[in-house]
């Protein structure tokens, strides 16, 4: 088997497709010690900071999605498209790759692309219960598509794909933090029960000022809060930063956040859900309404429909008081929740990618 090979990986926009492409690449690096990895990413988006941090070199594109109204970005599209896929044309010649990861985000469509014009092996990682337009258009061209729930075969050639689970951070697969130690890491007390709150990467508005009207509540309750706002929201919320109440823009320490909590209150991107099977927490999603195709309240109905958590949309947010106060004063369902959920969670997720991706190496 070929031990020099040079990896091409492309995934960015947010967290939940960056940390994906990032724990490829490294199963990848472990099997191929002297393996060269290229990454390439929009420009302006977070995966410019995230990629060189994880120890890879990236390149960027000139590229973005369509905005849903008439918009200057959505003029420029064209002229952005057409330049990202003449550069990544360059990138793929130039770093001549043996085979070629996408984990979705705007930078991936251009990229796969062109790997597939020059007939050069591509995987889709697709981590939705409902994929997007560019990931349904590289699946015809697509040698592996790797996915993480059932029925998509109404999308994607059947013959193509392999349901792998969606990869997850290291550190929730290795040994488990104890909860004396994650209380001890955000001065918690451990007598009281704790409130994980998840916006995703940049952050949730509707969550945000959702648990904002419910400050009072938190603290009636005695009920500990560490609330991830998201970068944007940061400087609006960190006014309320206390002892019981911790406001942070962005977790680092995730599985301690995790050990942390008794409830997690979250969106339903596909990594976040395949992170919280993993953990087996009692959660409570509020999708985003505002993605494409609703697909986060259809990967929270897939998790939901098992009885392994539950649903509170945002057009339905004055139940949430109701729904978190049946929950977090009832241990018996808290835990048939994470029984439930544990029995979702697909651990070995990342391996089974990388060894689908090792047949085409």
């Amino acid at each position: 088997m070929k031990q020099s090979v040079n990896i091409l990986v492309s995934g960015g926009g947010t967290g939940g497709h960056i940390y994906p492409a990032i724990a490829i690449a490294n199963e990848l690096k472990n099997r191929y010690p002297t393996a060269k990895f290229l990454f390439v990413g929009a420009s302006d988006r977070m995966e410019m900071e995230k990629v060189p941090q994880a120890g890879y070199e990236i390149k960027g594109l000139w590229i973005s999605g369509i905005q849903r109204k008439l918009t200057l970005k959505n003029a420029l599209f064209p002229f952005k498209l057409i330049s990202s896929l003449w550069n990544a044309h360059k990138i793929i010649k130039k770093f001549n790759p043996d085979v070629v990861i996408g984990t979705g985000g705007f930078a991936s469509g251009p990229t796969l692309q062109m790997a597939n014009r020059k007939k050069i092996p591509t995987v889709v990682q697709e981590q939705n219960s409902y994929p997007g337009i560019t990931n349904k258009l590289l699946a015809k061209k697509a040698n592996t598509i790797c996915v993480a729930y059932d029925g998509l075969e109404r999308f994607f050639p059947k013959e193509k794909i392999v349901k792998t689970g969606n990869p997850v951070r290291q550190d929730l697969l290795e040994k488990r933090s104890s909860t004396d130690e994650a209380n001890h890491f955000f001065s918690l007390d451990s007598s009281k029960r704790t409130v994980l709150v998840l916006g995703g990467s940049l952050g949730a508005r509707a969550i945000n000022k959702l648990i904002e009207n419910q400050l009072n509540w938190f603290q009636e309750n005695d009920v500990q809060l560490i609330w991830q706002t998201g970068k944007l929201y940061i400087d609006e919320y960190k006014k309320y930063h206390k002892k019981n109440i911790q406001v942070h823009a962005f977790l680092n320490a995730m599985n301690l956040a995790y050990e942390a909590a008794d409830i997690i209150i979250s969106r339903a991107g596909a990594s976040s859900i395949s992170e919280l099977c993993i953990v087996s927490k009692p959660v409570i999603f509020i999708p985003s309404p505002n993605v494409a195709e609703d697909h986060q309240t259809k990967n929270a109905m897939a998790v939901v429909s098992k009885d392994a958590a539950v649903l509170c949309k945002e057009s339905e947010l004055e139940l949430f008081q109701e729904k978190l106060e049946n929950l977090i004063g009832n241990k018996e369902r808290q835990t048939e929740l994470s029984e439930n959920m544990k029995l979702l969670a697909m651990p070995n997720a990342t391996n089974h990618i990388v060894n689908e991706i090792e047949k085409l190496i």
